[in-house]
């Protein structure tokens, strides 16, 4: 006789059931939740390790600076880095914990135990890990800082367009040279250095024969690389402005602004007014950060970087190496412009840039020895110290030399990860600073805490230039007896201030355009614009009016690669855009605007970071967008990312 089961127990049952299962199922996302957390505890653990071992002794606001964009030249080995410290040892964490699970559910008391404790630990190592990150880098004070107005730019700014400026009836030629990651920390200790053994004894005795402000005391001694100066143009603006690079864009995108600082005076807007022939010679691309702007904008420089190199036969069109081409070129430039410069009647300044000692680990050229063994960056800090040294030695040779003012000076110091981590923290790590042949003498013989803001009033001043007040911008003149701000209020207090909201600041940068007109990804797919038959181009419709399509090899330094559109476009043309892909069945497509960059020029940049810097041929399809809001095929073009 079969059992019968009421309508009212058949539903406990089936309740009963249900609830099982929506207890497995709550059972199994709170162990995946589990794992989970143990997981991310780990891995914030040992981020936060990393982001203080890979950017040791760097402030707040310049590690926020490097999080925000790719490294230069040392992408591919931070990821790695990063991946091997970090996310393995999250993966390594995830599978202990699973494993742990499955071994002892059977354990019921250490499961239970299991369960209740790793929850806690996790939590307790998340909070101590944010709390030593936010301690060790005072992020209270900077988001403090980032929020808070501070007078102090505006109190000490000594705007140098108020300030009488005169010169010798003879001007002296000015040769200043920026030595990239310079530090006076390379030294031996007892040249006042920090290191055991000299790497740089060429660059350390022309400061020490020369003048680096330090007094009666036969030391090295350099200027502090201060909030605002940081990385290469900020440096650079830094020591000619006397002011600090503070924008509300990323840092290295003055590339894309018409203006840069259009309502300050500078060293080279100076020197353009006393009649100064003025001329930059870098090794990289002279765009990237907005170097070129900035100095062909203050001061009309004239500007020979890579691609003029490139363009007019200097270096064989394919040549490129590191960031374009090495010092050694740089140098041999350098005294062909010299050469022509000193032929002309009017005083010139030549300003170069070199690259050779960019972090990670420098760029070891033809000229390189192996002195310090398998330390890379030593050996290539000793090749640079040599390079300069010699080039300065023939400057001394030329009959110009009589007459001319060489500064010499690091940019800023080195983000080379473990370079310096053996220095003792007590150490004051400065940018090298050399003037030579300067026609002043320091009126006192005390040894001086600067910063590279001094740079600029001191540069007139060893011209023979007489400045009002002694004081520019920020900067002091250290052939002078006034005090520097660093003298008067500490390194600590001067960074604080600076770090702070200006209403100087706001107002000299309020000429920057915020959007980001770089790189804007298009949906092809749902989007209103209509393609055009492609087999049909404007070029082969009409090939007078074709445009030419080119490309700028992909730059490592600043990450991408242009295409640059030339000619004539249709009267109702909206727009150009680009499309990039790399894989064949397009999978990678991205889209980018092309930016106006003059009459009948279009620019597009073409960053590696949004393919993971594929190391690949990427295909490149232009097409002009009408009136009509249709694409029309303009022609294409390919160009290649490798390592």
């Amino acid at each position: 006789m079969g059992v019968i089961v009421s309508e009212t127990e058949n539903f406990a049952i089936q309740n009963t059931k249900k609830s099982t299962s929506a207890k497995k199922i709550a059972g199994v996302i709170g162990k995946i939740f589990w794992v989970i957390l143990g997981t991310l505890a780990v891995l914030i653990f040992r981020s936060v390790i990393w982001v203080l071992k890979t950017w040791n002794n760097l402030s707040m606001e310049e590690i926020v600076y490097h999080l925000k964009m790719p490294l230069e030249g040392t992408n591919d080995d931070i990821i790695w880095d990063y991946i091997f410290y970090c996310a393995a040892a999250a993966v390594l964490a995830a599978v202990i914990l699973t494993c742990l699970l499955i071994l002892m559910r059977k354990k019921k008391r250490f499961y239970r135990v299991l369960l209740g404790a790793v929850p806690a630990a996790s939590v307790l190592m998340i909070a101590l890990s944010v709390n030593h990150i936010w301690t060790t880098l005072d992020v209270s004070a900077y988001v403090k800082n980032q929020n808070t107005y501070s007078s102090f730019i505006d109190d000490n700014y000594v705007d140098p367009a108020s300030v009488d400026i005169n010169f010798p009836e003879q001007k002296r030629n000015l040769i200043y040279i920026y030595l990239e990651s310079m530090e006076t920390t390379y030294a031996d200790q007892q040249s006042g250095g920090a290191f055991e053994e000299n790497v740089i004894p060429e660059l350390t005795r022309l400061s020490l024969e020369n003048e680096n402000f330090s007094g009666e005391e036969s030391i090295l001694n350099g200027g502090y690389a201060l909030t605002g100066t940081t990385w290469t143009v900020g440096a650079m603006f830094g020591q000619t402005s006397a002011l600090p690079l503070l924008i509300p864009i990323e840092k290295n995108s003055m590339d894309t602004q018409e203006n840069f600082f259009p309502g300050i005076t500078t060293l080279g807007d100076i020197l353009e007014e006393e009649g100064y022939r003025q001329e930059l010679v870098i090794g990289s691309d002279a765009e990237f950060g907005g170097r070129k702007l900035y100095f062909e904008q203050h001061g009309g420089y004239e500007i020979y970087d890579y691609y003029y190199s490139k363009n007019h036969g200097e270096i064989p069109e394919d040549y490129y190496v590191w960031w374009g081409y090495e010092d050694e070129r740089m140098f041999e430039h350098a005294k062909e412009r010299l050469n022509e410069l000193s032929a002309s009647s009017e005083p010139f300044n030549l300003t170069l840039l070199t690259v050779d000692t960019h972090f990670e680990d420098g760029y070891v050229c033809g000229l390189c020895t192996d002195e310090f063994g398998d330390d890379q960056y030593s050996n290539v800090m000793a090749c640079s110290s040599r390079q300069v040294s010699e080039f300065v030695q023939w400057i001394q040779e030329q009959p110009f030399y009589e007459n001319t003012t060489i500064v010499i000076s690091g940019d800023h110091l080195t983000m080379d990860v473990d370079y310096c981590e053996d220095v003792s923290s007590d150490y004051e790590r400065k940018v090298y600073t050399a003037y030579i042949n300067a026609p002043v003498s320091p009126e006192t013989d005390t040894y001086r805490e600067y910063s590279t803001f001094d740079a600029f009033p001191t540069t007139l001043a060893s011209l023979g230039a007489e400045i009002e007040g002694d004081r520019l911008g920020l900067g002091v003149n250290l052939y002078s007896s006034k005090e520097t701000l660093i003298e008067q209020y500490g390194v600590e207090s001067v960074n604080q201030g600076l770090s702070q909201k200006s209403a100087l600041m706001e107002k000299l940068s309020s000429t920057i355009q915020k959007e980001d007109v770089s790189a804007s990804e298009y949906d092809s797919a749902g989007g209103s614009i209509e393609i055009k038959d492609e087999t049909e181009t404007a070029a082969e419709t009409d090939p007078a009016a074709g445009p030419v399509i080119s490309t700028v090899p992909y730059d490592f330094q600043s990450g991408k690669f242009a295409v640059e559109i030339n000619g004539a476009f249709s009267d109702d043309i909206t727009g150009i855009k680009c499309a990039v892909w790399a894989e064949e069945d397009q999978s990678d497509l991205m889209w980018y605007d092309a930016v106006n960059s003059g009459e009948n020029s279009y620019t597009a940049e073409v960053y590696g970071v949004d393919f993971n810097y594929k190391n690949a041929v990427y295909n490149i399809h232009v097409y002009e967008v009408n009136g009509e809001n249709a694409l029309i095929l303009l022609g294409a073009c390919q160009e290649a990312i490798s390592s």
